[in-house]
């Protein structure tokens, strides 16, 4: 399966932020590592805890095996260059009648990377339809400057902070971005967006990678790590993670540790309070 963007594909992505549906795999593929998610989910009652859910690819070697795939990086290639960092995974998975959300928001806003060519590619491993909460955004929103956010702590937000963007969206103009098991969709990580809760009956299960030029520095945080998925990194601004052999190997489980702490002291500095969402 191809996953090469047309011209028309990449035209759009520098001019509006986005492009979607992204075919990476086919459904019964995306359907095993589903089940792989949750042959581990229930090992621990049902879920993963917090700190599982983020930099996920040094827990779970079929994760560290997709940032790498060809399927995922060719498109990425074309939009950012051959050379190409992994910054961090995260699971998004909302329980069926869920009413977790993710308010309207710009990550570059809290990730504290210098770079205005980090894209993230978010992969469905269930549907992600309008009813079982489907990632939206605000075409264009990209460039200019990052709008004004306000941490507000919702329960249901799924967000870190609650962050969430306080004016200058017009929300007759958000473009809803639906998957079929398989697909992918890709945003410039300065491209306002949000999703609703799940009304399905059906879990909504999707991981997003988060990728970057080498020339990418971490301006709030000492320290960060990133993977090294493709070319080269002459640069050397973030620790490189390692490349795991199995499941939870024990060195990856330990750089984990250490990558998800930095990582939490990057999204909550300056906050009122930590809330532990990741």
């Amino acid at each position: 399966m191809s996953a090469r963007l047309s011209d028309a594909e990449v035209k759009q992505f520098r001019d509006e932020g986005y492009v979607c549906p992204v075919p990476v795999m086919d459904a019964a593929e995306a359907r095993t590592l589903r089940a792989e998610l949750e042959a581990f989910e229930a090992t621990q009652g049902g879920k993963l805890e917090p700190a599982q859910r983020n930099k996920s690819h040094l827990l779970f070697k079929w994760l560290d095996d997709l940032i790498r795939d060809a399927r995922v990086l060719d498109p990425v290639e074309q939009l950012i260059g051959p050379d190409i960092l992994c910054w961090n995974t995260l699971f998004w998975i909302k329980e069926a009648g869920s009413e977790s959300f993710v308010s309207w928001h710009q990550d570059t806003r809290y990730w504290g990377l210098s770079s205005n060519q980090v894209v993230t590619c978010w992969l469905a491993l269930s549907p992600a339809s309008r009813e079982s909460g489907c990632m939206r955004v605000m075409p264009g929103t990209h460039v200019g400057d990052v709008m004004e956010h306000e941490d507000r702590y919702d329960e249901n937000n799924m967000l870190t902070r609650g962050q969430e963007i306080t004016h200058g969206l017009d929300e007759a103009k958000a473009v809803y971005m639906p998957l079929q098991t398989g697909q992918m969709s890709i945003h410039n990580y300065r491209l306002a967006h949000t999703s609703g809760p799940n009304t399905s009956g059906d879990r909504r299960i999707g991981v997003s990678m988060h990728f970057m030029p080498p020339d990418t520095g971490q301006i709030v945080g000492d320290w960060d790590s990133a993977a090294l998925v493709r070319g080269t990194d002459p640069y050397g601004n973030f620790e490189h993670a390692p490349q795991i052999a199995r499941d939870f190997d024990e060195a990856a489980v330990a750089f984990h540790v250490r990558a998800t702490q930095a990582n939490r002291d990057i999204l909550y500095a300056d906050a009122a309070h930590n809330t532990e969402k990741v």
